[in-house]
């Protein structure tokens, strides 16, 4: 038998569909809606990788079958095609962006369609487009003009390497998420979002929506909401001190206090500060230090104290030290905090390095060895009126003397920080603000929106941490619209997040030039149904896109407050090796070499097939043969065709039970079992002497979803005139995929002894006699006499004999 000629097929078919609008979605269609989104990627010079195929293939397997159901589907693709990657290529080979953008973006066009996506192509965004961004910037706006978006002065983690300001998350371990380089502190004005005014909406929305539950904990420490008290130290020269603690039932074993560098209080008192110049030598240092290098656990602890100020416990009105440490920053809290030390290990070590007292005041440790951290249910002491008390009902009381002593308050702080969002680049979004020296901060009305990136020759960024668009006369210089004076445009873009916090609303209307996204599509698109993406992108993309959501459904933009219904997460393919995929490893596997030597409907199936696939599997080419002779065999089943109509009896229980099964898993993401079931399957139509045009229509259609090119043209030629994509998708009787027979156990005397095979729910006269004529029950009941069998339907049979 000759192989089919999947190369020609599968051509077809992508012509077919494409050319004909196949997988268009239908805007306020009376059948039922189904939003399948996936992350759109970033496109890249490489162009699609073998990743980008196992992400994307969760969700086209579910669109496909979603239509088959008779669903409205919108399945829609973009690119998210503003950021640094581009604009680095850009730089290194004087290539515009934009023309580098366009070609990456036609690349993975070709590729999509190559591997036969079924995305609705006449959706498609790109975040670089005016279009598209002119909407960015105008959300931009709503978010400045309610207070969300502001402007301060703050120590920033800037990439010497990539010459950009980056935010904490995109800087995690003190190196750029980017080139990998070291990142270093600098002191910038940065444009911010309040994203912590939503922080508590943001943690009530988790309980709405259908998310795994390891995505929402992380989303949850992400936010890091914490419940407290805040609490102020006077000092000896005045000033207050404000710290936020967690656990005010400990005031009593504060022996020092901690302020970061950067605190204003050493510039505020200079002069009474004796050992000022030793003070600012430490804040130099600290400013070379990253902030992961700051607040790890595992360091050295290092700090200065503050002499001629000491701070005084509220409650013992003792004076205690000050210190300034690295450990504490400004962004964080209040930029202070008061030392612990016996029961906190960090407060512990510095305590022992600078001969601090150590005060235990929850009994139930070794404080002469360690802090005593695990402090949740013990006894307060040492606490004067606290004492006694436990954890919990200390903290009650302590909150009540703070506040009514006036001293302080119950407080709710958060981890999360407002999110910086502004970049000293090139490739990225125009920020639509005026700096005027007479009217302050003006935002561009929005009869003038979009603020038109500039089409410039120089990309690089200047060394001291100014955006290129900064050295644009023309696009730099403006007048002010309120007062019509000469102003200065914001140079500074937004960061590459910005155009994907809000893509998912633009896909349900894509070519409105009136407004983002009209609201009755919304209405009837939104929310998203099902969003498959990276665990990487569970906390930054997500909170942030969600926040976006969040708040223009505040501001009644948008009909729904929670965008996304239902998460859930890819695991990696790894490479052969097992390590992750990187040029630099050799390792990486390009998906368009398999399609070349197997087809698109192979590399579907064999990436689904590979192993769980929320969970990271190392790339193999050992089953690839496999699918590829099973796709031929399903091809070549079309020789046994019979004129026969329905199921043969042998098979009708399994075809039933298949249905209902392939099914089942595809809602829950077990892709590869689906698969493996679609193979016992076809090794059951093998047996078959001849197969019934209903039985190969069953296969055909239950395949489809995975491997849709040979599947259609199956169909073809069955002499269907209509494709497969609105087919509908089987149906199955319960009744008959319940197994007709069991199989159960056999014990004599406690003891297995072999197992039968029985009618389901046989009566107990049945299971008996089956169970006493098994060769090794007879050998074991052999001159004994049986005293009873206990036979328990569909599950065992005891026999007691002596």
């Amino acid at each position: 038998m000759v192989d089919y000629d999947f190369q020609t097929i599968e051509q077809k078919w992508q012509d077919y569909w494409y050319n004909n609008d196949k997988f268009k979605a239908i805007d306020f269609d009376p059948r039922p809606k189904f939003y399948g989104l996936v992350e759109f990627p970033y496109p890249s010079g490489a162009g699609m990788h073998i990743g980008h195929i196992k992400a994307f293939s969760a969700m086209e397997v579910v669109a496909r079958k979603r239509r088959m159901q008779g669903y409205n589907v919108l399945f829609p693709i973009g690119f998210d095609a503003f950021g640094l990657p581009t604009e680095n290529y850009a730089i290194k080979t004087g290539i515009h962006p934009r023309e580098v953008t366009d070609k990456n973006i036609i690349t993975f066009t070709n590729q999509l369609k190559k591997t036969g996506f079924s995305f609705d192509w006449s959706r498609v965004i790109d975040t670089t487009q005016v279009s598209y961004y002119r909407w960015t910037e105008w959300i931009f706006l709503q978010l400045y003009k309610k207070g969300l978006a502001y402007k301060s002065k703050t120590y920033v983690n800037y990439c010497p390497s990539c010459k950009v300001v980056l935010a904490n998350e995109e800087s995690q371990g003190g190196k750029c998420d980017r080139c990998h380089n070291e990142v270093i502190q600098l002191e910038k004005e940065v444009w911010f979002l309040k994203i912590t005014a939503y922080a508590d909406e943001l943690l009530k929305g988790l309980a709405d929506v259908d998310y795994p539950n390891r995505i929402k904990v992380e989303q949850e420490n992400w936010i890091g909401k914490s419940s407290g008290a805040e609490v102020t130290f006077k000092t000896t020269l005045g000033d207050d001190l404000i710290i936020f603690t967690t656990r005010p039932d400990t005031l009593f074993g504060a022996t020092f206090m901690v302020i970061a560098p950067e605190h204003p209080m050493m510039l505020k008192r200079q002069k009474e500060i004796k050992n000022y110049q030793d003070i600012v030598a430490y804040q130099e240092v600290a400013k070379h230090k990253t902030e992961f290098e700051r607040v790890q656990l595992a360091k050295d602890k290092t700090g200065v104290e503050i002499q001629g100020i000491k701070a005084i416990n509220p409650l013992t009105q003792k004076e205690i030290p000050i210190f300034v440490a690295d450990y504490v920053m400004m962004g964080y809290g209040t930029g202070a905090i008061m030392a612990v030390p016996a029961h906190d290990t960090r407060d512990y070590d510095f305590a022992k390095k600078f001969k601090l007292p150590v005060i235990e005041v929850i009994e139930g440790g070794d404080i002469a060895k360690e802090a005593f951290t695990s402090i949740e249910t013990g006894k307060l002491i040492n606490s004067d009126f606290l004492n006694g008390l436990s954890v919990k009902e200390a903290k009650t009381k302590i909150i009540k003397y703070l506040t009514d002593q006036g001293i302080g308050h119950e407080m709710v702080n958060f981890k999360m920080k407002d999110w910086a969002f502004n970049r000293q680049r090139y490739w990225g979004e125009p920020i639509p603000i005026i700096n005027c020296p007479h009217c302050g901060l003006v935002p561009v009305p929005e009869k003038d929106l979009p603020v038109i990136l500039p089409n410039i020759k120089h990309f690089q960024p200047g060394d001291n941490g100014e955006s290129p668009l900064n050295n644009v006369k023309e696009y730099r210089e403006t007048t002010c619209p309120i007062c019509g004076e000469k102003a200065i445009r914001e140079t500074d873009t937004m960061p590459q997040w910005a155009g994907s916090s809000w893509y998912f609303l633009r896909y349900c209307d894509p070519n409105n030039d009136k407004c983002f996204a009209d609201y009755e599509k919304l209405k009837y698109w939104m929310p998203v149904d099902w969003y498959n993406g990276g665990m990487e992108h569970v906390t930054r993309h997500m909170i942030y896109s969600r926040f976006w959501n969040q708040f223009l459904f505040d501001q009644k933009l948008v009909p729904y407050k929670e965008p996304y219904k239902r998460r859930t997460a890819i695991g990696l393919i790894l490479g052969p090796d097992g390590d992750k995929m990187s040029k630099s490893k050799g390792n990486v596997i390009d998906p368009l070499d398999i399609i070349k030597q197997y087809g698109a409907d192979v590399l579907r199936l064999h990436i689904l097939f590979m192993g769980e696939y929320d969970q990271p599997t190392p790339w193999s080419d050992l089953a690839i043969k496999g699918i590829d002779r099973f796709l031929n065999r399903v091809y070549h089943f079309q020789d046994k065709l019979d004129q026969e109509k329905g199921y043969h009896a042998s098979i009708e229980p399994l075809i039933h039970k298949t249905i209902k099964e392939v099914g089942n898993d595809i809602e829950q993401m077990k892709f590869n079992t689906a698969i493996s079931k679609l193979m016992i399957l076809s090794n059951a139509y093998a047996e078959l002497d001849s197969i019934h045009q209903e039985e190969y229509e069953a296969l055909i259609k239950l395949l489809n979803p995975f491997a849709p090119h040979i599947c259609e043209e199956l169909n073809q030629k069955l002499g269907h005139k209509e494709c497969l994509v609105h087919a509908p998708w089987p149906s199955y009787d319960e009744s008959k995929t319940i197994d007709n027979e069991v199989e159960i156990g056999v014990q004599v005397n406690g003891k297995f002894r072999g197992t039968i095979v029985v009618k389901k729910d046989a009566n107990p006269k049945e299971m008996e006699q089956a169970a006493l004529a098994l060769t090794s029950v007879q050998a074991q009941i052999k001159d004994k006499t049986v005293r009873k069998v206990i036979c328990i339907p569909n599950k065992i049979v005891n026999i007691v004999a002596n």
